[in-house]
This record gives C-alpha cells, structure tokens and sequence, in this order.
C-alpha cells in the first residue's frame, strides 16, 4: 500500500502539467506513487485551478493513487466528496477550518486517507496533539496558490519535528512536502526527514518526466536517513 513502501515517494504536481492533456500527463508518470492534484477555489488562494469533475475525469484514466492538495475554504463541507469519488489521500489546510478532526473523521469515513497542510508561516506546534489523527502533514515549502516559486528552507524545521516524534514512536505519520522540489531541494527535504516529495516543473518541465520521477527518488533516497532506494 503507498506510504508503507519504505522508499521515498514521488508525487508528481499536475499543476505543473499540460491541463489539455491531463490523461496523457498522467500515464506520462508510471512509475508515480501518487499522482498530485491542486484544488484551488480562489478564495482562500489566489488562484483557481480544477474540482471535483475534474478529478473524477483523471480516476476513471490512471491507477496512479490520487493525492488530492484543497487549498479551499469550508472542507467540511468539500472534503469528503473526494474521498467519495475514489481518491486516495485528501488534504485539506488547518487554517480553513475551526474543525480539522471532524475533517479528517468525514475523510475518513468516506474513505480516503486524510491529511492536514500548513502554510509556510503557519506554526506547527499547535495542531501536534491533533496529529494522531491524520494520515499525512503536508508541509507547504512555498505559499500555497501558484506554481514555480522558489523553495522556503525555513519550514524544514517543522518537518524535524515531525520526525522526531515519529522516530520517537510518539507519532504515526507519513510527512509529505509540496513547493520548490526539484533535484537540489530534495536532498535537504528528505535529509530533514520527509516521506512524500511534490514536484511540478521538476516533472513536467524534463524532457522525459518519467526518467524525473526516478531520478528525484534515487536522490532522497541517498539523502535520507529512514528510507532506501
């Protein structure tokens, strides 16, 4: 099952992708662990990007576990149709919601794997005691809304406290980063104790994104101390 693999995964961002050609992108990436989808509404991010018939389209085209990223306001309400229409992880912000347990508890129950994401100038340390019930931390290495910006070394901080607990048997979580991942920033990602790595541009803008996907594990894998090749 993803996530209990033991290697690094790669999640290639379909936001860096050529939205004519969202199937095609997709199979472009076979050996993908999960397949990254940014949902954005406009409103809790500048931006607007794909929903939920968007996503339904690519489940029906790829077998490719579908990761999907709600940079959105009211996930109580948003959320779990996700999980409903098949998709393997959902990730919701815990700035967007005054209930991120009830999230994850409707994410779950509609079953998906449920993830919490913060922004990078969002502190970790009020939402630990909540982490147990989550699947995934998603630590967002950029300001969450456009793709290309550069990578934010600051918020590998949280993602070694996350770690620490984790390697302390205190916590059972798989961390993911999402932001600026390309083969330089993945090395210090996965070195600060990262499972799950996003990368858009570093995919989609090579020449052949699947020899990228490979290419981006090998180097985590060098770099990390809790995974392997």
């Amino acid at each position: 099952m993803p996530g209990n693999t033991g290697r690094p995964l790669i999640a290639p961002s379909i936001l860096a992708a050529d939205f004519a050609r969202l199937a095609d992108e997709a199979a472009a990436v076979p050996g993908a662990d999960w397949l990254h989808v940014d949902v954005m509404d406009n409103h809790f991010v500048p931006n607007l990007t794909i929903g939920l018939p968007v996503v339904e389209a690519l489940l029906a085209t790829t077998t490719i576990p579908m990761d999907c990223h709600l940079m959105i306001e009211d996930p109580d309400r948003w959320a779990p149709p996700y999980a409903e229409a098949g998709a393997y992880n959902v990730t919701f912000h815990a700035e967007a919601t005054d209930n991120p347990v009830g999230v994850a508890r409707d994410i779950r129950a509609a079953g998906a794997k449920a993830g919490i994401s913060v922004k990078p100038g969002t502190p970790l340390e009020p939402y630990l005691e909540i982490l147990p019930q989550f699947d995934t931390l998603l630590i967002m290495s950029v300001e969450p809304g456009f793709g290309g910006q550069s990578f934010i070394p600051d918020v590998l901080g949280k993602v070694r406290t996350a770690r620490k607990m984790i390697d302390a048997g205190e916590l059972t979580i798989l961390v993911e980063i999402d932001g600026g991942i390309n083969e330089d920033t993945i090395e210090q990602s996965a070195e600060a104790g990262v499972d799950c790595f996003v990368a858009g541009s570093a995919v989609y803008g090579a020449q052949d994104p699947e020899a990228a996907v490979e290419a981006l594990r090998r180097r985590a894998a060098a770099a990390s101390a809790h995974l392997r090749a």
